[in-house]
């Protein structure tokens, strides 16, 4: 399967209301897509380009059995994903909630349904934290988006003894990392 036969399929699809979760075509093969560790994604070990491309890319991502795949209702291509595939890259407060925003436009409020959790991270050698976009698909916070956060972080201890960094979305909290 190559780049423009996808978009082809794709075209007319709504990015924000693709139904993944409903849709389970055959597997396909894997294609040459890779998501980079900092977000971007490439084709064939060529960055793509036009936004409009990977966003449509990313509302028809679907990760299931640890795999990544771009999925269609009539096909599955398996891509892969050098962490997660998405980034945090903006953030703000609505009323007392904290809204973000992902490198692809995606929008969402952090709470029960889109939990915060701290993941060990390799290149880093600590624990980040990771939120939940959607479905089983997650994304890390850009360094200026965690650093800003840490601005407005709360020392806090846990029924452990332990001291976190504290960020509150609404009534729900969330740990930015733990402070020795």
């Amino acid at each position: 399967m190559d780049l423009s036969r996808l978009q082809e399929q794709l075209k007319g699809q709504s990015p924000k209301a693709a139904p993944v979760h409903l849709w389970n075509p055959p597997f396909c093969g894997n294609i040459d897509i890779v998501i980079k560790q900092d977000g971007s994604w490439c084709y064939n070990g060529t960055p793509i380009t036009r936004n409009a491309l990977v966003t449509l890319f990313s509302s028809v991502l679907k990760h299931e059995n640890e795999q990544y795949y771009l999925v269609t209702p009539i096909e599955k291509v398996g891509i892969q994903v050098e962490d997660v595939p998405f980034i945090i890259t903006h953030w703000r407060f609505e009323l007392d909630n904290l809204l973000l925003t992902t490198k692809e436009g995606i929008e969402f409020i952090v709470g029960e349904e889109h939990p915060v959790e701290l993941r060990y991270h390799q290149q880093h050698q600590t624990h980040l934290p990771y939120v939940k976009v959607r479905d089983n698909l997650f994304a890390r916070f850009h360094q200026n988006v965690f650093y800003q956060l840490v601005e407005l972080g709360r020392i806090e201890t846990d029924e452990k003894g332990m001291s976190h960094l504290m960020v509150k979305s609404g009534n729900y909290s969330f740990s930015l990392g733990q402070i020795d």
